[in-house]
């Protein structure tokens, strides 16, 4: 019996994204994710992702080195 297609759906981009960011994902997730996500949920969940890191580390450089 096939599987049938997964639902295009945010949060299991956003939860594709987060794991891309750490780079644990495997070979057989890559093709399935290939298939079954949106381009534009892509492009708004990583922009969203590298926005947060990079707010994330000033707020942290700020915080170690204020005196």
């Amino acid at each position: 019996m096939a599987k049938a297609p997964a639902k295009k759906s945010f949060w299991r981009t956003a939860k594709v994204v987060a794991w891309s960011f750490v780079g644990l994902r495997g070979r057989d997730a890559y093709d399935e994710d290939a298939q079954n996500l949106s381009l534009v949920h892509i492009i708004v969940v990583g922009l969203v992702g590298v926005l947060l890191f990079v707010v994330t580390l000033v707020l942290l450089v700020n915080w170690v080195v204020a005196p």
